[in-house]
């Protein structure tokens, strides 16, 4: 894309090893960006480092730990000398059984809870000082449309996405003094390996309720993160971008 101007930037994206983020890893690479790809899953993140080549590097993290999240900070300043752009997309989301709140295990509440949001903090604290080394730079978040429309039987991952929301608005007014914008991107239901095992249909889940009828891929939300991460939005920050291709809500 021309304008984005994304060439030789260093960029960190979480829960690279498939879905979502591996779409974000490739389109970053594809735009001239160095990549680190960082996951739990080192083979997951291998593998995507090794269909990206030599602009991205893998690597393991656990963004629920501090030591893991500051550790992979450290790599990722060192091995691609300075971090411009992180992209905290790690998230529980496959494998969650669709259950009433009164039913979800307090395990399972807390485990969702410290993956999806406090995953991001212990990110964007980890690199917020090479982000200010850099002299600026970009966070981009990931929520989820489900906090718009309330999806029923999914409370803890609902909840944890609105949070993910107000952490963007709230990092946004704190970190806008060291030149890093904070947005967040709610994407809707997007085929991938881990939304299929959710959901019946989900192919027409995603069409039927949308203004464009068609169920939206991975590469349709890629754009918008390229966007918020590149010059052309230095001055959009504290804002989420709902990518749902028009959905219906109620």
């Amino acid at each position: 894309m021309s304008g984005l101007d994304l060439a030789g930037k260093r960029v960190i994206v979480t829960g690279a090893a498939g879905g979502l983020g591996r779409a974000f890893a490739e389109a970053f690479a594809r735009e001239g960006a160095r990549v680190m790809v960082a996951d739990i899953n080192l083979a997951g993140a291998q593998e995507t480092a090794a269909g990206i080549g030599a602009a991205a590097i893998a690597a393991q993290v656990d963004v629920t730990s501090q030591a893991s999240t500051v550790a992979l900070a450290a790599l990722a300043a060192e091995q691609l000398g300075g971090v411009d752009i992180l992209v905290n997309n790690a998230a529980i989301y496959a494998g969650l059984e669709r259950k009433g709140f009164e039913s979800i295990d307090e395990s399972v509440w807390d485990r969702v809870m410290a993956v999806n949001v406090k995953g991001p903090w212990q990110m964007t604290r980890a690199v917020a000082p090479h982000l200010r080394a850099a002299g600026g730079g970009a966070v981009i978040n990931v929520s989820s449309a489900t906090v718009m429309s309330g999806s029923p039987e999914w409370l803890h991952y609902v909840s944890s996405k609105g949070a993910v929301i107000a952490m963007t608005r709230a990092l946004a007014r704190e970190m806008g003094n060291d030149r890093v914008t904070v947005n967040a991107l709610a994407p809707g239901f997007t085929l991938t390996e881990a939304s299929l095992g959710l959901m019946e249909d989900a192919a027409s889940y995603g069409i039927t309720r949308g203004a464009i009828k068609r169920a939206a891929g991975s590469d349709d939300m890629v754009g918008a993160a390229l966007f918020l991460a590149s010059p052309l939005a230095s001055f959009i920050t504290g804002q989420t971008l709902i990518i749902d291709g028009g959905r219906q809500f109620l």
